[in-house]
């Protein structure tokens, strides 16, 4: 015959038992997300007839894709919902980031895309932005500078997940599945899966081709994008075609207010 002790010692056991494999379960959906997958998916260069291709088969910068990178825990695994929606739909915003190359004003639409630009209002009040790195550029292929990330290796991200908007801003897709991000573009990079952004974003520097997949939120100032044209020019780290500037770029102020 069993104890009352003895079933209790096996009930609190049991539930152990159960929440260990929910978090080895939750472990290894993280993993899951955050493993480098190769993907078929392909976008035309902007220069030429070429495929470039998208897919991530490692750690490699040289492998990984344009802008894809390792997800912020979504609300429901981390427990941080999307902060509450405290801007004007109806108002245009602008950030202003200054770095040490040069400052970069970007023109936000809050009417098309008031998730992403309450998003970059909330992170900015707190500072989140400021002293960081833009860890990525690309060469080829594709043109951008990808910022945002506070750990400055492309993992970070603010403890929740915002939503895809703004979409079709660009165009119907053609028949290679793309579409033209024009230069001066600032958009969110996610997972390539939907609803994916965290705060990481980029600015293209020269008309790239890309999936519209990635919510095109504003648009860079003419002094802004020749900054970070400047930055490309000097190329990548190692005379690689993706991964860290050689002039590195480091935001040391990211402010969001009402224009």
């Amino acid at each position: 015959m069993v104890s009352s002790d003895q079933r209790r010692r096996q009930l609190a056991r049991e539930k152990f038992e159960r929440q260990q494999q929910r978090r080895a379960e939750a472990r290894k959906k993280a993993r899951r997300r955050n493993t480098i997958i190769a993907s078929a998916l392909a976008v035309v260069l902007a220069a030429g007839g070429a495929v470039y291709a998208m897919g991530l088969t490692g750690d490699k910068k040289s492998d990984a894709a344009p802008l894809d990178l390792p997800p912020s825990p979504s609300s429901s695994e981390s427990g941080t919902p999307e902060p509450a929606m405290a801007i004007d739909r109806k108002a245009t915003y602008s950030m202003a980031l200054e770095t040490n190359q040069g400052d970069i004003r970007i023109t936000m639409n809050a009417a098309k895309t008031p998730h992403t630009v309450n998003s970059f209002k909330y992170l900015a009040d707190k500072k989140y932005f400021d002293n960081t790195k833009c860890h990525r550029l690309t060469v080829e292929g594709i043109f951008v500078l990808q910022c945002g990330d506070p750990k400055g290796d492309g993992s970070g991200g603010p403890g929740y997940n915002i939503p895809d908007e703004n979409l079709d801003a660009l165009g119907k897709a053609g028949a290679d599945g793309s579409v033209t991000f024009p230069a001066g573009t600032v958009a969110m990079a996610n997972t390539m899966q939907p609803n994916t952004g965290g705060s990481q974003f980029f600015l293209v520097y020269k008309d790239t081709k890309l999936p519209p997949q990635f919510t095109p939120f504003g648009t860079m100032d003419a002094a802004g994008l020749k900054a970070v044209q400047e930055v490309a020019k000097g190329g990548v780290a190692g005379d690689a075609k993706d991964g860290a500037p050689k002039k590195a770029v480091t935001i040391e102020k990211a402010t969001v207010s009402k224009a």
